[in-house]
């Protein structure tokens, strides 16, 4: 175990006073960041700004208003890359979705919705290779996300609550928007046809969007069926893993709501 020095502890909490983040101070010192945390919250506590005397208020269990758009579009992202874990019985779980570094605005948006859903929780950025955790601890994230439980999401079952589903049948354009920052692209296929009596090369775009679960994959056809989108099972090597979009009016409702990442 490091032991680190009273000047160095000093040094981080002056940084963290000014301004700076956490994970910055932590870089920049070579701390690790969960002792940078905790630093900061002995700290505040004893100026009385610790953030346990405001309690975050809860839209399932105090009645706080949702941003419920927000919402939709944090479920999809959760649904698809993301995952609760909490390390500690004493500590808030956290919200984990692991975004790729090529996709900057992909990462800007998730960020915002962790924001707007849990305006008054803690959000962080945790640099990974070629990827960023986006992070956001609540005690009530049981609440906001009852389909977490033990095991990989395609090992077990996935099913919306009722709250859930009449938001997402509001706001289905951004719950689809979120599956497809997950775990689907907008890429160009291309083929060959006859024209004149000479085979020539035709490209068209499509959508494809692609988990191992069965019943998220149920989730993001019912809601391409519901706003009116043509799709198709794409099987690979005998699994029907894949949902297609390649209809040429279906892939134009796409792109005039969700669009290629970037």
């Amino acid at each position: 175990m490091n032991i680190h020095s009273t000047d160095v502890r000093r040094r981080a909490l002056a940084r963290l006073r000014a301004g700076s983040r956490n994970a910055d101070v932590a870089r920049a010192l070579g701390v690790p960041l969960g002792t940078v945390g905790y630093w900061r919250h002995l700290d505040r506590a004893k100026r009385g700004e610790c953030p346990g005397a405001h309690q975050p208020k809860c839209p399932r269990c105090d009645g706080r208003e949702l941003d419920e758009p927000a919402y939709s579009y944090l479920l999809a992202l959760y649904l698809g890359d993301g995952h609760i874990i909490q390390y500690s019985a004493h500590r808030a779980p956290s919200l984990m979705i692991t975004c790729g570094d090529g996709w900057p605005g992909l990462m800007d948006a998730c960020e915002a919705a962790m924001r707007a859903v849990l305006p008054d929780n803690s959000v962080c950025r945790v640099r990974r290779t070629g990827c960023h955790n986006v992070k956001v601890y609540s005690k009530h994230l049981w609440c906001l996300f009852p389909q977490h439980g033990p095991g990989k999401k395609h090992e077990r079952p996935i099913a919306l609550e009722a709250w859930q589903q009449r938001i997402v049948d509001a706001h289905p354009w951004a719950f689809l928007r979120g599956l497809i920052h997950s775990d689907g692209c907008r890429v160009t296929n291309w083929t060959t046809r006859m024209v004149g009596g000479a085979r020539k090369r035709y490209e068209y775009p499509r959508y494809l969007f692609t988990n191992k679960s069965d019943d998220i994959r149920r989730l993001f056809s019912d809601t391409l069926t519901k706003v009116g989108v043509e799709w198709t099972v794409l099987a690979r090597d005998g699994d029907p893993f894949n949902i297609s979009v390649a209809r040429k009016s279906s892939v134009a409702l796409m792109d005039r709501h969700i669009g290629p990442k970037y």
